[in-house]
């Protein structure tokens, strides 16, 4: 469905797919990063995932990179060196050099397919960090059946545009950096904008480069196209409440204590 035709209705269920959730929706941030430090898990590994599950998290946010054989894996940086403490950049290593790599017993780098599977219930935004992953992560979705439970995520434009052509109608997708750009402008100065029929959210920090991006208008804006607004990273209770109060549609945190107590406060935690 067309973004700019508004037929995205907030709060509704969406084909029974992504956003098929009450509002608004909490998102464990790598699986929580500063909560699964603080249990001495890895950020984006299965033990973090399990946990923020385990918590009553019911959506993830996690990034994709493509190992030197071609496997979709989750890790968000390019290198293992501050997850892992290990030299070397994933694009360079084979699946085989890196499933068996540990930080506190559990492993750090698993593959795509395998966290799809252990958690079919979940749905799962993905973060798309480089162009060569795009063809095995969308593979490694459809083999998994779970295309309707993905919101593909990207900075880059193109690869997200590369994300659509190969995932089909069916793929929901955010905003790379440029088409934010572009939005938040023709918030401000009242334009029409046009988007892709896959973008179902603006994904979006407060700020970006001091530059404000979330504001009242910006949130009506969006909704009067028919986008959820979905902010990052918001670990602290101050901002998340004026967040709520902004009405955005969901928040990504590292803390998800704090976010699961802001929204039961509110009777939003479900």
């Amino acid at each position: 469905m067309s973004a700019a035709g508004g037929a995205i209705l907030r709060g509704m269920a969406v084909d029974g797919g992504f956003l098929d959730a009450p509002l608004p929706l909490a998102f464990a941030h790598r699986g929580g990063v500063v909560s699964a430090r603080a249990a001495g898990l890895p950020e984006n590994s299965a033990a973090a995932f399990a946990a923020a599950v385990a918590a009553g998290y019911r959506y993830v946010e996690t990034d994709v990179h493509a190992t030197a054989d071609g496997v979709p894996v989750v890790f968000h940086d390019a290198s293992l060196w501050r997850v892992a403490g290990v030299r070397g950049r994933l694009s360079r290593l084979r699946w085989a050099d890196v499933r068996s790599l540990r930080v506190g017993g559990e492993p750090v780098v698993p593959r795509l397919a395998d966290v799809l599977g252990a958690w079919p219930r979940v749905r799962f935004n993905v973060d798309v960090k480089s162009a060569a992953v795009v063809g095995p992560a969308v593979a490694a979705v459809r083999a998994a059946g779970a295309q309707r439970r993905v919101l593909w995520a990207s900075f880059s434009d193109a690869r997200l545009a590369a994300v659509r052509r190969l995932a089909g109608p069916g793929a929901v997708t955010s905003l790379g950096v440029r088409s934010v750009g572009r939005l938040r402008v023709a918030a401000v100065r009242g334009w029409r904008v046009r988007l892709p029929a896959s973008v179902v959210a603006a994904q979006v920090p407060v700020s970006f480069f001091g530059v404000p991006v979330v504001g009242r208008r910006f949130v009506e804006y969006a909704h009067g196209l028919g986008l959820q607004v979905h902010v990052w990273t918001v670990d602290d209770r101050r901002s998340m409440e004026w967040l709520l109060d902004l009405g955005v549609d969901g928040i990504m945190t590292d803390r998800l204590d704090v976010l699961r107590d802001v929204l039961a406060g509110r009777g939003l935690w479900v």
